[in-house]
């Protein structure tokens, strides 16, 4: 499985594309505040940016958090959502050890990087990468 990792963080401005790329592309909204990925200052200008993403946890507590079964485990580790069956009690949200699934404050339904790696490519300094997490570990493509 692959799965988004922001391996170079020290390089990224703060242009919030891959957010937005996630937001346009995956969520149809123009709104970084319904991306699976969240870009914030680590503290000041000086400092840099974190990078706020799911850590394709396996078993993920926000799976186990689920009380309708809304969030599936992915194989490998991650998630998918039906919102077919969220009845959008944060669960999910409250269970998730890095804050990486939001709640958004419109629909009330959970937003999750699904790690599909569309936003990889419109980050302009090559933050993000997809890496290969085959047997529980991070490798290079």
């Amino acid at each position: 499985m692959k799965a988004l990792r922001p391996t170079r963080m020290e390089r990224c401005i703060g242009c919030y594309s891959c957010s937005l790329a996630c937001a346009r592309l995956v969520h149809n909204s123009l709104s970084w505040h319904r991306a699976g990925i969240r870009i914030r200052s680590a503290g000041g200008l000086s400092t840099g940016f974190e990078a706020q993403v799911c850590l394709a946890c396996d078993p993920a507590p926000c799976v186990a958090a689920c009380p309708t079964d809304a969030f599936g485990q992915r194989r490998g580790g991650g998630v998918k959502v039906k919102r077919e069956t969220c009845i959008r009690c944060g669960a999910c949200a409250e269970a998730c050890p890095v804050d990486a699934v939001y709640m958004d404050l419109e629909t009330g339904y959970p937003v999750v990087c699904i790690h599909c790696g569309r936003c990889v490519s419109f980050c302009p300094h090559a933050c993000l990468e997809m890496v290969d997490t085959t047997n529980g570990k991070d490798t290079d493509e």
